[in-house]
This record gives structure tokens, C-alpha cells and sequence, in this order.
């Protein structure tokens, strides 16, 4: 274990839950908006046959009132049928809309008495520098995200909470046991959702890696300087200033884990992906863990 790394990271000592989220919402992801006037379901189809009859798999239309607009995409969930109620469940910002996946073995979770509820994070806004589309246009009609804004990682991870927003709605649900989930660029989705929202169980972060569960500071692989010229518009326009100087930023992943506290983090890391480094995201969660 780096100690001495450990030891330059700015400190969490001294700082509460809203200085870290402020912080972070300002330099890295941009602020969210505050909760929706409402969030309601439109089901569009009901298959009550999914898995020889082990669950039922509905597709809904998730539809948002919020001062700043409406808008409504897609949420499809599996519910087992010979499972004890309350069931807990799983909230999967996935790369498709497909139910199985690859992303998502549901049969296997279906079998060991979860629900899921999974989106495309497409479908709620591009995953690209176009601003005009999906929650995208309705929060910036112009278009241009600056400064403070925010990107789209902290827009996918609005999303999720208003996917929770939805299941606590939902009796047959244990309201206590809802946890969010992605991979990669989704695996930082899931760490903010987990840090804004305190009604999530459990953020699980797969291979997240730079700007997600991965120390900044003498990290390998992707650094800020890769991910903010490939992907600029996953974050705030603030968060360019610290290409080649990480040294200087005022906080660390660390404190987006930290955030979650006192609730819990999961993070899966590849051995070999050394591109997100988990030899730093390792660090990132023994530096969290005071908190």
C-alpha cells in the first residue's frame, strides 16, 4: 500500500457530506438538479412468462416533471414471482436495453431473489458532445454547457435516482435494500448516484478507473488530461483545469467513495486492466475508508 500517496491526498478530516458533494459537483461533474415535481410510470407491456414464469418483465415508460421541463425514457423491470417479499433490488445503468445482457445475467440475479430495474443510459441522453437531446435539451436548450454545468455522467446519474424515485413507490420492494449499479463510464454514474442519494444501499462500481473509483495522483493509465479530450462532455467544463495538475486539485476520488459513507461501496477492479488502474482504485477505498 502507497502510504506516503495516502498522505499527500487532500484530507477528509473535518469535512461533512455537503462539502464533499460541493466539491466535487463544482470541479468535476457539475451541479444536479434538485428532486422532480413528479415521477411517474406509463407500463407499456407486462411479460408475465419471463423465465418459464420465475418473474414477470415489464417495460415502462418513466416520465419526469421537474421546474426545468419534462422529459421520459425507457425502464424495464424484472420482478421474480416465487420470492420472498420485500424483494431487494438492483437499479442497472447498462450500455443496452436488453433484458438479459451481458452486462446483466438477470436470470441468475432473478434466481437469487433480486429485482432489477435497468435503463439504457443512451435513451436518456447521448453519450456524446450533442447537448440538444434527452435530458440534455430540456436542462440546456442552448445548448452550451459551461462552467459549472453538468455533464453527462452526473445527467445519467440523475436519471437513476429518479428510477428510484419510482421503486420506493413500489410495496413489493424493500425500500432499504436498493443498490445502483454500472461498469465503467457507468461505474462512475453509479458512484455519484450513491453519493447524491442517500436512499441507495449500495453503489457498485466495475472498473470505473480515472474519475471514478480510481485515485488521480501518480495514477496509471487514463489521467485527466486522456479522459477530458476524449470524453469532455462527461463532465464540467471546470473539471479541464486540471489536465497535468493533479497535484493541485482539492480533492480525489476518494472523496466520491467517501461520500457514500456511512452507507456501502463495492468496487470490482480487473486485474489487467491497467488502463483504470486498480492498484489506484484500491487506494481510493483505503483512503475512504475513515470516513
Amino acid at each position: 500500500m502507497n502510504q506516503e500517496l495516502i498522505n499527500r491526498l487532500p484530507s477528509l478530516k473535518g469535512r461533512t457530506k455537503a462539502e464533499l458533494l460541493e466539491i466535487l459537483q463544482r470541479e468535476e461533474f457539475g451541479y444536479l438538479p434538485a428532486a422532480p415535481l413528479s415521477v411517474t410510470a406509463e407500463e407499456i407491456k407486462r411479460d408475465k412468462r419471463f423465465f418459464g414464469g420465475k418473474a414477470h418483465l415489464i417495460s415502462l415508460r418513466l416520465c419526469v416533471k421537474a421546474d426545468f421541463g419534462e422529459f421520459a425514457f425507457p425502464v424495464y423491470y424484472t420482478l421474480p414471482m416465487k420470492t420472498e417479499k420485500p424483494i431487494p433490488a438492483f437499479i442497472h445503468v447498462n450500455f443496452t436495453d436488453l433484458v438479459p445482457d451481458k452486462y446483466q445475467p438477470t436470470e441468475e440475479i432473478v434466481d437469487q431473489g433480486y429485482a432489477t430495474l435497468t435503463f439504457c443510459y443512451k435513451d436518456v441522453t447521448s453519450d456524446d458532445g450533442d447537448y440538444t437531446n434527452g435530458l440534455a435539451g430540456v436542462l440546456y436548450p442552448d445548448g452550451e454547457p459551461e462552467g459549472e454545468r453538468m455533464g453527462k455522467i452526473a445527467m445519467w446519474a440523475w436519471a437513476a435516482m429518479r428510477v428510484m424515485d419510482y421503486a420506493m413507490t413500489l410495496p413489493e420492494l424493500d425500500h432499504g435494500r436498493i443498490s445502483v449499479v454500472g461498469h465503467s463510464r457507468l461505474g462512475k454514474t453509479a458512484l455519484l448516484a450513491g453519493a447524491m442519494d442517500e436512499r441507495f444501499y449500495c453503489a457498485f462500481s466495475n472498473d470505473s478507473g480515472c474519475s471514478g473509483a480510481a485515485i488521480t495522483r501518480d495514477k496509471v493509465g487514463e489521467r485527466v488530461e486522456q479522459i477530458t479530450r476524449n470524453f469532455p462532455y462527461w463532465f464540467c467544463e471546470n473539471y479541464k483545469q486540471y489536465v497535468g495538475k493533479e497535484q493541485e486539485m482539492p480533492f480525489d476520488q476518494h472523496y466520491l467513495i467517501a461520500a457514500i459513507a456511512p452507507r456501502y461501496t463495492y468496487v470490482a477492479s480487473a486485474l489487467e486492466d491497467s488502463w483504470a488502474d486498480p492498484a489506484s482504485e484500491m487506494l481510493a477505498c483505503v483512503a475512504a475508508s475513515p470516513a
